[in-house]
């Protein structure tokens, strides 16, 4: 009697339970772990049906699809995305640069900036000077005389007197008995009106606040009370015990799962898994690692000479093009021409005459050294 004493105060104390409580909690645990124990083994399945279809399925599947997008797609679209950039855009680059602006520049847009500049620019600074200096003035004086001075006249001696006079007539016949009329009669009239209605207000505040107590207090006796002793007596505990239930049907369940499924693993390996894995290593093994050195590492070799070969041929095509291409200009254009004083100091070596100097340079001489023709001659 001691030891269970002692063993029962050391340990902690749960709240009484209910005779119904323990009446229903065997059976509703026997009839849950019957309900739980397919849907966890169902679920067991699916969990092992997904880890198997990844690793068998999506992801040798990945991998084919970024093999393919590295090594097909991707050179499949930088050979496609070069040949429209040959075709499609490098031309009418071309075309815009060296046609399109230099006509636009010398043909239209060096007239009209002229034209703005000698004519409209000389009109517009006229025209400018007349509005503001002869049209604006005669305006502003004509609109004064005419209009200004005659509405001040008005409004001095004709309008401003008769509204002086309207102002006063009205406060005396209309706003002073208007205020008598509010401070001796409207307003004794609306005390009276507000007192009555407080008054009333007050008994129909007590009345209803009576009728609500009432009203509250038969609410909670009659219908709120009796729903929660049922809900703390009845519903929470059974609440409390199909949650339990349910959370040790789930553990059960998953262990008599876990022991299936050993089951089935061990006969489908030894069925299955055991020859398909033997026959992989003693013959797929061997024949794929025959193919890959015999067949596969030759075709990729040969693959890569010819994709380098490819590049050099383009390359050279590509350097031939804009050689033949700059050809075609000087052809048609001439070799440009020094026209301006700071390409006629391009030599960073002569520094006569320059504010600046270059320090790795040499300075030249002072007196330019005779060409070719004029030394023959002497």
């Amino acid at each position: 009697m001691d030891l269970d004493e002692q063993a029962g105060a050391g340990a902690p104390q749960k709240g009484g339970e209910g005779c119904l409580t323990v009446m229903v909690r065997i059976p509703v645990r026997i009839v849950v772990l019957l309900l739980v124990l397919p849907l966890r083994m169902v679920w067991d399945v699916l969990v092992a049906s997904a880890g198997v279809l990844e690793k068998v399925l999506l992801r040798p599947l990945w991998r084919a699809l970024t093999w393919i997008h590295r090594w097909l797609l991707v050179p499949a679209g930088r050979a496609l995305g070069w040949l429209a950039m040959a075709l499609l855009y490098w031309p009418w680059v071309a075309l815009w640069r060296h046609v399109v602006v230099p006509f636009v520049r010398h043909c239209v847009v060096a007239p009209l900036s002229w034209l703005h500049r000698a004519v409209l620019t000389p009109l517009g600074q006229g025209l400018r000077w007349v509005w503001k200096r002869l049209l604006v003035p005669a305006a502003a004086g004509l609109v004064t005389v005419l209009l200004v001075w005659p509405a001040i006249a008005v409004w001095r001696y004709a309008l401003r007197p008769l509204g002086l006079a309207a102002g006063w007539l009205a406060v005396h016949l209309l706003v002073l008995p208007a205020r008598w009329v509010h401070r001796y009669v409207l307003t004794p009239v609306g005390h009276f009106v507000a007192w009555t209605a407080d008054l009333v207000a007050r008994a129909l505040t007590a009345t209803a606040r009576g009728l609500w107590t009432a009203a509250v207090w038969l609410f909670m006796t009659l219908l709120v009370r009796p729903l929660v002793w049922v809900w703390r007596r009845v519903l929470a505990p059974l609440g409390r015990e199909f949650a339990e239930a349910v959370g040790v049907a789930w553990r059960i369940a998953g262990h008599l799962s876990r022991a299936v499924g050993r089951v089935l693993a061990w006969l489908v390996w030894h069925l299955i898994g055991a020859p398909v894995t033997w026959a992989y290593r003693s013959l797929c093994t061997p024949v794929g690692h025959f193919v890959r050195d015999a067949v596969w590492a030759p075709v990729k070799r040969v693959a890569l000479e010819a994709g380098r070969a490819a590049r050099a041929a383009l390359a050279s095509a590509r350097e031939g093009l804009r050689a033949a291409r700059r050809d075609a200009w000087r052809a048609l254009v001439g070799s440009p021409q020094v026209t301006k004083a700071r390409e006629l100091e391009g030599s960073a070596a002569r520094t006569l005459g320059r504010t600046t100097t270059v320090p790795s340079a040499a300075p030249a001489p002072e007196i330019s050294p005779l060409d070719d023709k004029t030394v023959g001659r002497g």
